[in-house]
């Protein structure tokens, strides 16, 4: 966004910490406007009132901190969840699913407060400065963003210090010269980028794992646990019913105690480059593997294929910024239709790094032991039917090797 256009405020999403507080100081230094800040609580466990302090230090009069994480998991984690979203295999998109609910929000205080435009801090390198974007346009296609790594004129990050010294905001200790990496959290996961991580060769120091214990250092008995599902969504631990952020900070809480959920990862982003993160998802990870289960008791099999097929295009318009885009919408359509009879319990057993489904019932299964069952089946399957079945499907089979044999010949 050019610097000439003519601002009078501006929501910023506002972490508290050294880039954002620099944000916020530039925008009105460049724009000479008035900056409403937003702090979003998403369970990423920092305490939010140093925020609110540095906010109100550095002169901001509308100051938002609000508790989004019921909203977060039962409105963007538990439907993402239902469509077993997985990113290039393997990642659970953490930091991807976050960023509508941020972006929803800036827009909604954006027009409860008059503001023409809102404003976030993700770099002109990765993929957050396009979910961010696409999310706000598609909410509201006359907002006006600004994005002031793509803007501002600092080029390193003695710049940055420089500038925050200039302008007498605080500067960490820790945060003087070059920060080892850096870390995104909410309360799905953790992501962490950067520095002593550039290299994918070399494996993560013990110290970057913030969400769960080392795997060798968990447990030498197994925990079991019991996940009750309905409509797809969990609902119940062991019996206890509990709210959607209740319920997944449990889950949290048994990957970390069992090191489940690390991922070190070389992933494709949406911008074009390679980049290489390490996650902690400890409670998604024990999820994926419950839903999943669930699902194979409950989902007709072709139903079940079709969905799975649909996973990779579903994962890659969560990664890359859809949430909010008219695909993304009728493919949670289709994934919600075939979530009406996922409804259960899941029991896993959960050790040293390890989801082990040990067992699932459902009052809506499609299991039939009279149908699989190798002793007599007193008539509920005539296995004789099978030799048509098979000649059937063998016919086309056949046909093309007579065709190829004939050819050779």
């Amino acid at each position: 966004m050019a610097q000439t256009d003519k601002i009078k405020k501006v929501v910023l999403a506002y972490s508290g910490g050294l880039d954002t507080s620099i944000i916020l100081k530039w925008l009105k230094e460049t724009y000479n406007c008035e900056v409403v800040t937003f702090t979003a609580d998403l369970g990423q466990g920092d305490e939010l009132e140093p925020a609110r302090r540095k906010a109100e230090m550095l002169g901001i009069k509308e100051i938002y901190i609000e508790d989004l994480r019921e909203e977060f998991i039962k409105d963007f984690v538990f439907p993402m969840f239902r469509g077993n979203a997985v990113y290039e295999g393997v990642y659970l998109l953490g930091t991807s699913i976050a960023r509508p609910l941020i972006s929803k929000r800036l827009v909604e205080i954006a027009r409860e407060t008059g503001a023409d435009a809102i404003a976030h801090g993700a770099t002109g390198k990765g993929n957050d400065q396009v979910r961010f974007e696409l999310a706000a346009y598609a909410l509201d296609p006359d907002i006006k963003v600004i994005a002031p790594w793509r803007d501002w004129e600092f080029k390193s990050r003695t710049d940055l210090l420089d500038f925050a010294e200039k302008h007498q905001i605080p500067v960490p200790k820790d945060k003087r010269g070059e920060a080892p990496f850096s870390v995104d959290a909410n309360m799905l996961h953790s992501s962490s980028e950067g520095k002593v991580l550039e290299d994918p060769w070399v494996g993560p120091e013990p110290y970057v794992f913030q969400r769960t214990i080392d795997p060798m250092d968990a447990p030498d008995k197994a925990e079991v646990i019991e996940i009750e599902f309905k409509y797809g969504d969990p609902v119940a631990i062991n019996g206890k019913a509990m709210s959607p952020a209740t319920l997944f900070a449990k889950l949290n809480e048994y990957g970390h105690d069992n090191g489940i959920g690390r991922l070190d990862l070389v992933e494709n982003r949406f911008v074009g480059m390679k980049s290489r993160g390490v996650y902690e998802t400890p409670g998604g990870t024990i999820l994926l593997a419950a839903h999943r289960a669930m699902e194979t008791l409950t989902l007709d099999r072709d139903a079940m294929h079709l969905k799975d097929s649909l996973v990779p295009d579903y994962a890659r318009m969560i990664y890359n910024g859809f949430w909010f885009a008219p695909e993304r919408e009728m493919l949670q359509a289709l994934i919600d239709k075939s979530q009406e009879h996922v409804e259960g319990t899941v029991r896993l057993k959960l050790y040293k790094g390890n989801v082990i489904v040990e067992g699932r019932k459902s009052p809506k299964s499609l299991y039939s032991e009279e149908l699989v069952t190798f002793e007599d089946d007193e008539g509920a399957y005539n296995q004789q039917d099978a030799h048509g079945f098979i000649r059937l499907n063998a016919l086309r089979l056949r046909t093309l090797a007579a065709r190829n044999r004939n050819i050779k010949d």
